[in-house]
Parts: C-alpha cells; structure tokens; sequence
C-alpha cells in the first residue's frame, strides 16, 4: 500500500497490487458506503450545475450530510469525481430508454427520451469547464458517451421508423449531436426555447415517415 497526493493536497491510500494478486479483487461495498457515494454524486451533480466544478469540495460535502474525508475516500481526486458524475448521469440517460420504450409507444418514448437527453445536457453545461480542460483524466468520455447513449437512442429510432412515425435515415450520433447544438445557450433565451427547437427538430423527423431505414443511419 502506497500513499499519493489528492489535486486537493490531502494524502490518499492506493491499491498497488498486481491484477490477480491478493487485494487487488475489486471489495463489494457496504450499504452505508453506496448511499455515501450516491448522495455525494446527487450533491456534486447540483453543487457543479451552480457552482462549476471548481465549487468547495466541503460545499459538496455538507449537501450529501457527510464529512470531506469520506468524500477524499471515494473520491481521491476531484477529476474521479466529475468523471463519476458525467458516467452516471450518461448512463441513467441511457437506461431510460429501455423503459420508455417499455411504457410507451415508440413515437412518444422517443419524444420522452429526448426530454430526458436534454436534461442530461444541463447536467453537462455544469461539468463543461472540466470536461474542455484538456486534462487527460477526461479524454475517455466522449467515447463513453457514445457507447451508451448511441445504441440507446438507435434502438428507439429503429421502433420508431419501423412503426412508420419517423423517417428512416436520421443515425443517432448525428439527432444526439443535433439535439445537443440547439440546447446551447442563446442570449436572452431560457430553457422553453431550446424545447421548442427540439419539437421543431422532432417534427422534422416525421417528414417522410414509411420510408426504410438505411443501414448508414
């Protein structure tokens, strides 16, 4: 067992052993601790999305009712709590869909997974500023992003074009993406505008609805 600095100064304990060797085995945390980690990623989530991520780390800490070093203990660095934050927030997204899709028919799970997606995107404003940083530590995410949220939209695009709602040659990446551009931002301009662009967008999709999907979407 070796120590390393924290980015916040504060000593951390680190596994060192070889994959296969003893302690190396990955613990199954305790009750206590799953509800210490998710309360500190439900406060992180709110704390960045007012605050940024350069936001206190006791500010995060006291929302979750917790002290700072059991927030140093599962989190040693504020770059691992960001990427748990942003991996969370991807795949609670993602799973949606399955469920949505479930409840619903497929013109209105996909209607509501793209409500969903935007809200996720406001959880992403909040982390933007690490996220560009250019720190090696998030260069996996994007790829991480569209591991999870492509097939999960894919597969409601898919139901939808296939129940003749949609037209069939819109590819995930490109409606994510598309969907993303209109949630920037705009002076002057709150949420319901970016809601509107994406009814818009929505209705667009219905333009040629019955025509096959093609292999490239």
């Amino acid at each position: 067992m070796t120590f390393r600095l924290a980015s916040e100064g504060r000593p951390v304990a680190e596994n060192t052993a070889e994959p296969g060797a003893p302690g190396h085995a990955p613990r199954r945390l305790r009750a206590d601790a799953q509800r210490n980690i998710d309360s500190l990623l439900e406060a992180a989530k709110a704390v960045f999305g007012t605050a940024g991520v350069d936001a206190p780390v006791k500010e995060i800490a006291d929302r979750a009712g917790v002290g700072v070093g059991t927030l140093y203990r599962h989190f040693p660095q504020r770059s691992d709590l960001v990427k748990a934050v942003f991996q969370r927030e991807v795949d609670a997204c993602a799973d949606e869909a399955a469920a949505l899709a479930a409840a619903h028919g497929p013109e209105r799970a996909l209607e509501k997974w793209l409500d969903r997606y935007v809200e996720f995107l406001a959880t992403k404003r909040g982390l933007a500023a690490a996220l560009h940083s250019g720190d090696p530590a998030f260069d996996a995410l994007p790829g991480y992003f569209l591991q999870r949220l492509g097939p999960a939209l894919g597969s409601l695009l898919d139901a939808a074009a296939a129940a003749g709602a949609i037209r069939g040659d819109v590819g995930a990446e490109d409606l994510l993406y598309a969907v993303s551009t209109l949630c920037r931002p705009v002076s002057g301009k709150g949420p319901a505008y970016s809601r509107r662009m994406i009814a818009l967008l929505v209705d667009g999709l219905r333009y040629g609805a019955g025509r096959p999907r093609s292999a490239s979407a």
